[in-house]
């Protein structure tokens, strides 16, 4: 059988502190207004230089009609390899082939145009894909219908928030018939009702005779959808197999290494850096009080719009988030300024085990989404007078409950059961 996705010997290098080069034409004029600075800099010596690899020497095959997971933690290199598949970025050593028409949803919003309204993006972003507009407008109401932005659909989506934006994007990319799918952790923007309406239907795609290849955290997600699973770690490909196989690999690397500790300032996108990011006390007793703390500086002035820390379990499934938007968004930053907050927990309600902190924020040009930055050990409260079920069996969530005894029922009141005719 042919493959629909080729890899071979796939590799790329960045300059550190150089950010894709893709995006919306005010982006393009950025970066030639920057083009002579960036000149200047990159006649720098090459000792005086840092590069990265993203990706190194990786190869696979993908069958037409397979749903592939990519997993990994951070850094892995997943975005890269999606980037490259979908055109968006040249590999700098390698070849990747991509036999068929490609959807892409790799980063909220990429690919529409922010002055156009919902209605326009979505006929741009089919011409795209080389469909006519009269398959387009065939396909408009069920793409605008899935999306939920009926109200909306001739708004310029620069005002559409991060996840109308993400069901539009998905809604387009998932209904105009792509032969091979693309999906990048977008999913995470998005309620839960709205995630279990999008795995759904990547599955009718795949089932359809369509490929697809589904970059996610959430392991979960990926052993339900996917047959296969492709394990990155530092931009090497570890291994390509059954899912089930190679998410175990993957989590009992994880716990041998331990988390991605922020010793030093962590840059983002947004041009903004995250010196502090964490629970304290770590590791705190489950049912104790704790608090989270962040602190974001930043050289020039900024705004973030939305920040939210994100807890998921050891599998990576969401165990829920902190919304620092309820502190009073969007928050101002000035230039060489740093805005500290902290989200106080009366009582943390995870029983025992290891969680896995992540960072949600979006800033006025770019939205990070970063899982696995710091591990949480939530140990088992002092003082119990007897051994609970283990934490496998009780879930993640330690209810704040007091039991009391009930009035009894009078004898002559008896419980009425139904006999089965």
């Amino acid at each position: 059988m042919s493959a629909a996705i080729r890899a071979e010997a796939l590799s790329k290098r960045y300059l550190l502190g150089e950010r894709a080069g893709y995006g919306a034409l005010r982006d393009a004029l950025t970066r030639a207004l920057q083009a002579p600075f960036r000149r200047a800099r990159d006649r720098r010596p090459s000792t005086q230089r840092e590069w990265i690899w993203a990706l190194q020497d990786v190869s696979f095959e993908i069958a037409p009609g397979e749903i592939v997971g990519v997993i990994g933690r951070n850094g892995s290199g997943k975005s890269t390899l999606l980037k490259i598949l979908a055109r968006i970025t040249d590999p700098t050593r390698g070849r990747a082939a991509v036999y068929g028409r490609v959807g892409s949803l790799l980063e909220v919003g990429t690919g529409f145009h922010p002055e156009l309204t919902g209605r326009e993006n979505i006929f741009v972003n089919g011409a795209i894909l080389g469909m006519k507009r009269a398959e387009i407008a065939r396909k408009f109401d069920e793409i605008v219908g899935f999306a939920e932005v009926d109200r909306f659909i001739d708004t310029p989506v620069k005002f559409y928030s991060s996840g109308m934006q993400m069901r539009l994007a998905f809604a387009v990319a998932a209904h105009l018939e792509p032969e091979i799918l693309l999906i990048d952790e977008v999913l995470a923007v998005g309620d839960t009702a709205f995630q279990k309406k999008c795995l759904g239907k990547m599955g009718d795609v795949a089932r359809g005779g369509r490929t697809v290849l589904f970059v996610s955290h959430d392991l979960t997600a990926v052993q339900v959808l996917c047959g296969r699973a492709l394990r990155l770690k530092q931009g090497r490909l570890e291994a390509i197999g059954p899912v089930n196989e190679q998410i175990a690999a993957y989590l009992t690397d994880t716990r041998k290494a331990g988390p991605l500790a922020v010793d030093r300032a962590l840059r983002l996108s947004t041009g903004l850096e995250l010196p502090r990011f964490g629970f304290v006390p770590n590791p705190v007793a489950s049912g104790a009080p704790a608090d989270f703390e962040v602190v974001i500086e930043s050289r020039e002035a900024s705004r973030v719009h939305e920040l939210a820390v994100l807890v998921h379990d050891a599998v990576g499934r969401r165990v829920g988030v902190i919304d620092f938007r309820h502190a009073g968004a969007p928050f101002d930053v000035a230039a060489g300024g740093r805005l500290a907050l902290r989200a106080h927990l009366p009582s943390l309600p995870l029983v025992e085990g290891e969680y896995r902190i992540g960072l949600s924020l979006r800033g006025q040009d770019a939205h990070d989404i970063l899982y696995d930055l710091v591990t949480l050990e939530v140990s088992m409260p002092a003082g119990l007078e007897f051994v609970p079920y283990q934490a496998a069996i009780r879930g993640v969530l330690a209810f704040d409950y007091r039991i009391e005894p009930m009035e009894a029922h009078p004898a002559q009141e008896r419980w009425t059961t139904a006999r089965a005719i």
